[in-house]
């Protein structure tokens, strides 16, 4: 069972000393990869290898959407930007629907092969044609589009023993500014927020989804708080309103998005506070350090939801399916 509530990264291909002893703490209960810790299949292999000697229990996280955000490439099959299956949809949605649940089970079924337990995905934002930072990521314009066809790559994840976590809640696909680098705010009504951007997560929160990331984004209408950071959109709409009963991950507190909240462990404290069960500090190790030196002097229980995403047994894959799977892929990313 996962026993902290810190996710953080590693700087490299192997783990150094002072990673594998930060990775036994107890506060910490996650790890999440990036690609700069891949250099090919038995290399990942044998770093996983030794991240489960050392937790069993750890939550491995890595960031395998396709398109833009796929960490893994070599030695894995290429993934499609998620905008190549909603123009399958405007053609065909069944078809597309299909074909996304393939596209789900094949990313998941990949990552399973080395004990990595989620990827976050799928994205749930709207493309409403101004973000770049969400752009083609998103499966459509139309929130029907989003529900359907991540519905689909949800139901494959699923099949393949893989929990799948909405992102990045309540909607970033409205604001231009990326919130990697500055603080976006969305100045639309929360009337029209939840018209459109909240209906993916609704619809999917019915059919099973497991986890949800909140963005690093202020909606002034409804709070002034980073949603992140916010029991108004954290307990009041998605516990209370929308029945969510999974686990919230924070997006990575290093962003600047996050830098309204104070400094790491202020923003820590915040997003705990607010109702995150699982706090990530990525791409800056004193940044990590903090925040686990403060989670260390706290007496900060473990969600009982955590368990939850870790991945579940699945059967073999089946070659055939595998490769009819990869040549599916192939063919949307020559449509990308």
């Amino acid at each position: 069972m996962t026993t902290g509530v810190l996710m953080l990264d590693l700087e490299g291909l192997t783990l150094t000393p002072e990673e594998a002893n930060t990775l036994q703490a107890p506060e910490v209960g996650g790890l999440i990869l990036f690609s700069r810790n891949f250099d090919g299949p038995e290399q990942l292999r044998e770093l996983m290898g030794r991240i489960r000697e050392l937790r069993p229990d750890l939550l491995v996280a890595v960031d395998q959407e396709g398109g833009r955000v796929q960490r893994f490439r070599d030695g894995f099959t290429r993934l499609p930007p998620m905008s190549t299956l909603g123009r399958r949809w405007l053609d065909n949605p069944h078809r597309a629907i299909a074909q996304a649940h393939e596209i789900g089970w094949l990313m998941a079924t990949e990552l399973r092969q080395f004990d990595i337990d989620i990827s976050f995905a799928p994205v749930l934002d709207l493309d409403w044609g101004q973000s770049s930072v969400i752009g083609d990521r998103a499966f459509g314009q139309t929130a029907e589009a989003v529900i359907e066809l991540a519905g689909g790559i949800m139901a494959g994840m699923h099949e393949a023993g893989m929990a799948a976590t909405g992102k990045h809640f309540p909607g970033h696909g409205w604001v231009k500014a990326d919130s990697h680098l500055e603080l976006p705010v969305d100045e639309r009504s929360f009337a029209q927020i939840e018209e459109q951007d909240l209906r993916p997560f609704d619809a999917l929160i019915r059919r099973g989804l497991d986890g949800v990331m909140p963005a690093h984004v202020v909606y002034r209408d409804a709070c002034s708080a980073p949603a992140g950071f916010s029991t108004f959109w954290l307990q009041q709409i998605l516990r209370q309103r929308l029945r969510f009963d999974g686990v919230i991950f924070s997006d990575d507190l290093s962003m600047e998005g996050a830098r309204q909240a104070g400094g790491y462990a202020d923003r820590c404290d915040r997003a705990l506070a607010a109702g995150c069960d699982m706090v990530l500090v990525c791409n800056d190790p004193e940044g990590a350090r903090e925040v686990l030196a403060h989670l260390q002097q706290q007496d900060v229980a473990a969600s009982h939801r955590l368990a939850r995403m870790r991945a579940r047994p699945s059967r073999i894959a089946d070659e055939e399916r595998l490769h009819d799977s990869r040549m599916l892929a192939a063919a949307l990313i020559e449509e990308a």
